[in-house]
């Protein structure tokens, strides 16, 4: 079974490597960029990484999750791909996990690069002190951790739904919200969009009041409705007729 969801893999990121999707990953970083340039932290690194993750997690990590998880499903949905494909002897379930590994992979990628744009914009700034790489990693670790549900959630909306345009329509009605919600700490911690922000925001007293959610509960939520997700998408995916 390992061996076949290897291979299907493979014949994923082939998919993906011959699309621009993975050119998607930067627009996200090179905005925060921007917004570190713009920001005056007063050479604190916190502040810095604040104010760039802030529209990064907010807004275009939720949304840049639900484009991978559409392009992964765009090829199967043209020309009658999902029966040429489902007819093959795969295994429903690896094909499921590689397209969901397809997607983490590339909100990974995005983390990265926006880990690497918070550093340029730091030499550009002048920070001072130590770089905090144990706040930086943990930051970027957990948005990638936070966007767990809705990966799963998205790739199943995408595989029901034949229309590109319709899973990221949704996503954004959902996604616009965060800027109200995220105030909320009764509401915002089960709200799978704002998540990555509550997740990637870095502890430091009152400057990040706000945002502040006990890590537990959190991490508790995501992987919960993780779970949930993934389990009602990999049913419908092993299930429905083609």
């Amino acid at each position: 079974m390992f061996g076949g969801y290897v291979r299907l893999l493979s014949v994923e990121r082939l998919k993906m490597a011959k699309s621009p999707v993975w050119l998607l990953a930067l627009v996200s970083p090179a905005i925060a960029v921007l917004v570190g340039l713009l920001a005056n932290p007063g050479g604190n690194w916190l502040l810095l990484l604040a104010a760039m993750l802030t529209i990064h997690a907010m807004l275009f990590l939720p949304m840049l999750t639900a484009v991978f998880g559409s392009l992964v499903c765009r090829f199967e949905h043209g020309g009658g791909g999902w029966k040429q494909l489902m007819s093959l002897p795969l295994s429903r379930t690896g094909l499921y996990a590689a397209k969901l590994t397809i997607i983490m992979a590339m909100v990974g990628l995005t983390q990265l690069l926006f880990g690497g744009a918070l550093l340029g914009v730091g030499a550009v700034q002048g920070m001072n002190g130590p770089i905090p790489w144990t706040v930086i990693a943990q930051s970027l670790l957990a948005g990638w951790v936070a966007c767990l549900p809705l990966a799963a959630l998205q790739l199943m909306v995408s595989f029901l739904w034949s229309s590109f345009a319709a899973p990221l329509a949704l996503n954004f009605v959902f996604t616009v919200p965060n800027m109200l919600i995220a105030n909320s700490q009764t509401y915002a911690p089960y709200y799978p969009w704002v998540q990555p922000l509550l997740a990637m925001m870095p502890s430091g007293g009152d400057d990040f009041g706000a945002f502040m959610v006990p890590t537990d509960t959190l991490l508790m939520v995501v992987l919960g409705s993780f779970v949930v997700f993934a389990i009602a998408g990999l049913t419908i995916f092993r299930y429905k007729e083609i």
